[in-house]
């Protein structure tokens, strides 16, 4: 696995500290540098692409959300933070976690895995745009599925569960990631949590996607033209 690209920004130099000695502690992670001053980190981050960038909230001039929404580029984020009252936002900007100062090594460490499986499932994705199949982790082991074989793609929250006829998979991704990645391979989004492969379409009706296996899924009502207009019937 290749290395985690990491930056720090947090005005206080103990925390940076602390997340220093956390970083050494974790394999593959480099982090790149750490910064006191946002202007100071955004000026770097902007000519740095970096895999994440762990981000107080709260900061002198400019806060760590207006940092992460002045970058040209979008990478994964966790904030680390005294506060609370910013966790809606931070989920409305898809941020991998949201910790809450003091945070042990533990709870740092299962963040810095979260984003890792993060990254491994977006280059899997990128490479799915040359190849027909993406490999992805799930329940601790890398999988490698076919994108013809997907029948539908069902969303919870930060999860996603992908359907094959043999077997069901869940994924550390967000339906909105999926539907933009594949968009152009047949992928089509039927209901506010559900994404069918329309080469497995058999029908429809008011209610419900037949699938030529057999199953069925939840057509939601303002999706119902969309699917019409796609399939030309």
């Amino acid at each position: 696995m290749a290395n985690l690209s990491v930056v720090n920004v947090d005005d206080e130099y103990p925390a940076l500290q602390l997340v220093k000695q956390y970083c050494a502690q974790i394999e593959n992670m480099d982090l790149q540098d750490s910064f006191q001053e946002a202007d100071v980190a955004l000026e770097y981050l902007k000519e740095n692409r970096v895999d994440l960038v762990i981000l107080d909230i709260n900061m002198p001039g400019i806060n760590g959300v207006e940092l992460l929404q002045k970058l040209p580029y979008k990478p994964l984020c966790i904030f680390m933070t005294l506060e609370t009252q910013h966790a809606v936002k931070a989920f409305e900007l898809d941020v991998v976690h949201y910790l809450v100062k003091p945070v042990d090594f533990e709870t740092f460490k299962k963040a810095i895995n979260k984003a890792k499986d993060f990254l491994q499932f977006k280059n899997s994705s990128e490479l799915a745009e040359k190849e027909d199949f993406i490999m992805f982790k799930s329940n601790y082991i890398m999988n490698k599925v076919f994108l013809k074989d997907i029948m539908w793609i069902q969303g919870f929250g930060e999860y996603i569960i992908l359907v094959t006829p043999l077997k069901k998979y869940m994924i550390l991704d967000r339906m909105s990631n999926f539907e933009e990645k594949f968009k152009d391979f047949g992928f089509i989004r039927v209901h506010k949590s559900y994404i069918v492969l329309t080469s497995h379409i058999d029908s429809y009706d008011v209610k419900n996607v037949h699938l030529k296996g057999g199953d069925k899924i939840p057509l939601g009502r303002t999706y119902k033209t969309i699917l019409k207009n796609h399939l030309g019937r």
